[in-house]
């Protein structure tokens, strides 16, 4: 029967293991600041969310805010756009899907699904938040104008109704809904 005999290490394998792990060491102190830099900046953190007050706006009104680097259009509707925006059918629109970051894709264009919050839930109907970037070439519309009532995107006439759903022009998307909920009555939180 054969015997195994194990060689005690050497002090030539120390010296190999241990520049091994010294070379380990140091591409990691080398690389933490390479990979750390692809980290957002605390300006981006700083603008992953929002928090708005809403009741300084009163009703038919509507606001401009900046959100992620981009306009952010919070308005007050009353009960005229309201119910001009839930007599629209779903059929009539070019573009039927809600858009809506807080549903699932595919969920149609209702006037209910263009203010549900996050998670689905039921939104006020008076207060509609939206992307203020026109979706045929990101131009910024202007409240108020318009054959719809909503939003005019003067750069080629795309025009919007008050739940900012693309009614007429090249435009080939609703504006977008973005990521809301309501802390308070009067308090909103984007992001």
């Amino acid at each position: 029967m054969a015997t195994t005999t194990t060689a005690e290490p050497t002090r030539r394998d120390f010296i190999y293991i241990a520049t091994g792990a010294m070379a380990a060491v140091g591409a990691a102190a080398v690389a933490w600041p390479l990979i750390d830099q692809m980290n957002p900046s605390t300006a981006v953190l700083a603008l992953a969310s929002i928090e708005i007050d809403l009741s300084p706006i009163q009703v038919g009104q509507a606001v401009t805010f900046t959100f992620r680097g981009h306009p952010l259009f919070v308005r007050r509707r009353n009960a005229k756009e309201i119910a001009e925006a839930n007599a629209v059918a779903v059929s009539d629109l070019p573009d039927p899907v809600a858009r809506n970051l807080n549903l699932p894709d595919g969920a149609p264009a209702t006037a209910a699904n263009r203010i549900a919050g996050a998670g689905g839930a039921a939104g006020k109907p008076e207060w509609l938040i939206v992307s203020g970037v026109c979706t045929h070439l990101g131009c910024t519309p202007t409240a108020f104008e318009g054959d719809f009532g909503g939003w005019l995107c003067h750069c080629h006439g795309s025009m919007y109704d008050t739940a900012g759903r693309i009614r007429k022009g090249p435009a080939p998307q609703n504006l977008e809904i973005p990521v809301y909920t309501f802390e308070t009555a009067t308090k909103i939180k984007v992001g």
